[in-house]
């Protein structure tokens, strides 16, 4: 199980040969799994546009896919240094370098580094913080439209699995660690800033949501 940001010792986790490997995949490959699922309803949201923010989005293959799909601009925020040179090849490969920004912070701790967007996306990005709900609801603030996240499904297995992966990071002093939040928790954060959740997929390991604006807001 991989998450993808979030403080928690992730600049320690996720290093240059992690960014250059996904970087290049996702130029040989393009996007797949719940990403692709995440990009899929976003596109079906309406993209024409739209600005779009993908919160611990690494090289920022999401964002780079949502705007070669249509989307107007994109901003992606990470707490990982190590992302930022293969973001902007990535850009330069995809023809967006002037269009997209990479902005390196913790949305947790810094909820104005970065502006809202239309489309907010957090893909495999509040496992890594055992502040995920808070990191959510940072992002819902900032959301104008559609919130779209996904997260290890609380299954005993998967909780399990999870502790000890964190075991054994805790082994080898490596600071990062891996959290399976209660949807219940992640769902109040999105409805604090008015989102309710109306789409949900679950795979075996990964579940993904979407949010909307209630239209009673």
């Amino acid at each position: 199980m991989a998450c993808s940001c979030g403080g928690n010792g992730c600049d320690g986790f996720f290093t240059e040969r992690f960014a250059r490997r996904a970087m290049r995949r996702y130029l040989r490959q393009g996007l797949g799994g719940d990403e692709l699922l995440i990009a899929d309803w976003a596109t079906e949201s309406g993209l024409a546009g739209a600005t779009v923010l993908e919160v611990g989005g690494g090289g920022g293959a999401l964002q780079a896919e949502l705007l070669r799909r249509g989307a107007a601009t994109g901003v992606v925020v990470d707490v990982v240094p190590a992302f930022e040179p293969f973001a902007r090849e990535l850009a330069r490969e995809a023809e967006i370098d002037d269009r997209t920004a990479w902005v390196l912070a913790d949305l947790a701790e810094e909820p104005d580094a970065v502006g809202a967007a239309d489309i907010v996306a957090l893909r495999r990005v509040v496992c890594c913080s055992p502040y995920g709900p808070a990191l959510l609801g940072a992002a819902a603030r900032l959301t104008r439209r559609s919130l779209l996240a996904s997260y290890p499904r609380r299954r005993w297995a998967i909780r399990a699995v999870a502790w000890i992966q964190s075991a054994l990071f805790a082994l080898v002093r490596k600071e990062f660690r891996v959290y399976v939040h209660d949807p219940a928790d992640l769902d109040a954060a999105a409805s604090e800033h008015g989102f309710a959740r109306t789409r949900t997929h679950r795979g075996l390991v990964w579940e993904t949501v979407a949010y909307t604006r209630s239209a009673a807001l």
